[in-house]
């Protein structure tokens, strides 16, 4: 039986890191065949819904006036993806704020930059509140017909596949190793984990504070997804002195300052990990401990509180596998 890889690489705007253990049957590719594979997928997976290049086919969507649009397999399901999140989300976590986004200062990539200061941050924030959906909410109007292979929406409305594409990348990965005794799929903090052995031996999961970047809790995860949203790796000073992140209100279009500065969520698979880690930070509190209730989390408080929720409140332990940062 052949050893697994572990293989870690840069893509969407992130690390990513894969692990493939032994494959269950003949015939299979390597783990380190596999991984390579699962490598070329991903970085082609994010050449092609970026929304930071212009050549790509998200970019060329979002330009088009026209109201039906053209697209391929991924990119509708990558859409399908955000308006799945934005219903779970009640429309906290919605797709179509890309105009918000540019105008807060994040237009272009903060990969590679230099995260301002998020206790700065913190000592000139407001009051904390939490996010409120859009009333108009325009991702209602965004319909996906894969019968003629397109997409509708009126012109001018753009997407941001953002957080949500990588928790979808990570579950189209994870599908595609089923075959493999255990695998993870780390693609910038929105992890899937499974396999049989993950049935005898779970993956032990450490979640990190996002202030001084400490393990604060080890989840010991058997299957499905993990996801961590966090208000330390893309946060800026904007030229009035003022600082933002990329987590917005939907009906201000402005950073929400809920009171929380990370979430941690877990659920079946990442996609959905990623919706409720955002729906939690986007809450506060209150509506973090409601939206991790059935699957379990992890929430940071302003003042660097950490509070378990759900299942995993009584749970701990060491041995843990550093995986992911907080996006």
């Amino acid at each position: 039986m052949s050893p697994g890889h572990d293989l870690t690489f840069h893509s969407m705007g992130s690390d990513i890191r894969l692990i493939v253990g032994p494959a269950l049957l003949r015939g299979l590719p390597s783990p380190a065949d596999a991984a390579a594979r699962e490598r070329r997928y991903i970085e082609d997976f994010a050449r092609r819904l970026s929304r930071f290049r212009p050549e790509s086919e998200l970019c060329a969507f979002n330009a088009d006036r026209l109201r039906e649009v053209p697209t391929s397999p991924l990119l509708r399901t990558a859409v399908a993806a955000g308006l799945w999140a934005a219903q779970r989300s009640g429309g906290l976590v919605d797709p179509t704020l890309v105009g918000e986004l540019e105008r807060v200062g994040y237009e272009h990539s903060q990969d590679g930059g230099t995260p301002a200061s998020l206790r700065a941050a913190l000592a000139a924030a407001p009051e904390p509140s939490p996010a409120r959906a859009r009333p108009e909410a325009r991702w209602r109007q965004v319909e996906i017909d894969d019968e003629h292979e397109t997409i509708r929406r009126p012109p001018g409305v753009r997407i941001d596949t953002g957080g949500i594409g990588k928790g979808l990348a990570a579950d189209a990965v994870a599908h595609r190793l089923r075959g493999y005794t255990r695998f993870v799929v780390d693609c910038g903090g929105d992890i899937a984990v499974g396999g049989v052995g993950g049935q005898i031996d779970p993956f032990a999961i450490e979640v990190e504070h996002p202030l001084t970047g400490e393990c604060i809790h080890t989840l010991h995860v058997m299957r499905g997804g993990v996801a961590t949203s966090g208000m330390n790796v893309r946060i800026w000073k904007r030229p009035d002195g003022t600082f933002a992140h990329h987590l917005l209100d939907p009906s201000s279009g402005e950073p929400v300052w809920s009171g929380l500065i990370g979430a941690t969520a877990l659920a079946p698979t990442a996609l959905e990990a990623e919706t409720l880690s955002k729906l939690a930070l986007l809450t506060g509190a209150d509506g973090a401990r409601h939206a991790l209730a059935e699957h379990g989390g992890v929430i940071v408080h302003n003042d660097g509180d950490v509070e378990p929720i759900g299942a995993i409140a009584a749970s701990g332990g060491r041995g843990s596998l550093a995986l992911g940062s907080a996006a």
